[in-house]
């Protein structure tokens, strides 16, 4: 049986899938498991032992911009695809998703999964459409696509993995050399979020790190998403990271760089406190765990949906807003994450880790 699963969302949404392939992989141990990514996702799940074969596309759109020639260069893929003569195409997500929808029904698998509102907007190649679930955990609704395959939910589902890159590793190691940091020596805080309701204000952010520098002898690496806040295709936190910048003190270490680089510094970290984003779950799945910061649950992103997912992974949600968050239950919820793992007082092993919650 050969399976491939169809997933084109953002890095975080594809970690959140990994559960599902070894989930699928333990049950169905003679199926034959393809990914389906983006150039910008399909590395998540890089080196996974689930998987056969991971293929990935260039995306023709970025922002409002058109690549005409990534586009182009979908059409030979598309072709491989057709010859792999798929029994299930499944699109892994949540909720209805039309683009991966139509994506997986161009493959030409035998049997296609999706959540959709109304099947008749696909026609009969769909022939497994699910009603989206209307509640659960986002990792537990695409375990639930598995049902037409025969495969139950797990009582305790796996958590999620990835292979943390080898450069990842050695930027880690030679930054915190540079400032004299030990790995778990310090605390990661994260500014970045989509909606900027989940993102600690700038004094709560100064008090929170001056904090953990006066009680627990560990200073910050604040990072943030580089940008201006209106930038149309992601939001970036510069002007609120200089807030914070102004007024911080030595103990405070600025970190405004790429995913790559940021992944290193997670994974280093004692532990980390992060709004819901893709470098949260992430967090989560390194060795220090994360504290998610949420904020609204009637929103569309609920703690209860997007809450990180590991042993050393825990979340506060705010009815508003983050930064009506009380700061003694936010360091009830991080003390535990804190004492998990001393200082190493050491550079670290730049070889690649597995990391896993």
């Amino acid at each position: 049986m050969r399976i491939l699963i169809v997933k084109r969302d953002k890095l975080g949404d594809l970690l959140l899938t990994t559960p599902v392939i070894e989930h699928l992989a333990t049950v169905a141990p003679q199926a034959e498991i393809h990914l389906l990514a983006n150039d910008y996702n399909a590395w998540v799940a890089r080196g996974h032992p689930a998987l056969a074969r991971i293929w990935s596309y260039p995306r023709a759109r970025t922002g409002r911009r058109l690549r005409l020639r990534a586009l182009a260069a979908q059409l030979p893929l598309l072709l491989s695809l057709r010859r792999q003569r798929y029994d299930w195409a499944l699109v892994m997500g949540g909720d209805e998703s039309h683009r991966a929808i139509r994506r997986a029904l161009a493959v030409g698998a035998r049997r296609v999964v999706a959540y959709v509102h109304d099947p008749s907007d696909y026609g009969p190649r769909l022939t497994d459409p699910l009603p989206p679930p209307q509640a659960g955990h986002e990792t537990m609704r695409m375990l639930a696509l598995l049902a037409p395959l025969g495969v139950e939910p797990p009582a305790v589902p796996p958590v999620p993995r990835f292979e943390l890159p080898a450069a990842s590793a050695a930027f880690a190691a030679q930054w915190l050399a540079a400032r004299g940091l030990a790995p778990a020596g310090y605390v990661v805080l994260g500014l970045g979020a989509r909606r900027a309701k989940k993102q600690p204000g700038a004094p709560q952010a100064i008090r929170w790190m001056q904090r953990l520098y006066a009680e627990f002898g560990l200073p910050t690496v604040l990072m943030w998403t580089p940008g201006a806040a209106d930038n149309p295709v992601y939001p970036g936190d510069d002007a609120l990271a200089q807030q914070v910048l102004d007024r911080a003190g030595a103990h405070v270490h600025p970190f405004r760089g790429p995913i790559s680089d940021a992944l290193g510094l997670i994974h280093d970290a004692r532990t980390t406190l992060m709004p819901d984003s893709g470098l949260m779950h992430f967090a989560a799945a390194s060795p220090g765990g994360v504290l998610g910061l949420f904020a609204d649950p009637q929103d569309s992103a609920p703690a209860s949906r997007w809450a990180p997912l590991g042993a050393r992974a825990r979340h506060v949600e705010a009815g508003r807003n983050v930064a009506e968050l009380d700061e003694d239950a936010v360091f009830a919820e991080l003390r535990p994450l804190l004492a998990a793992r001393p200082a190493s007082g050491r550079a670290r092993d730049s070889a690649p880790d597995r990391c896993t919650s």
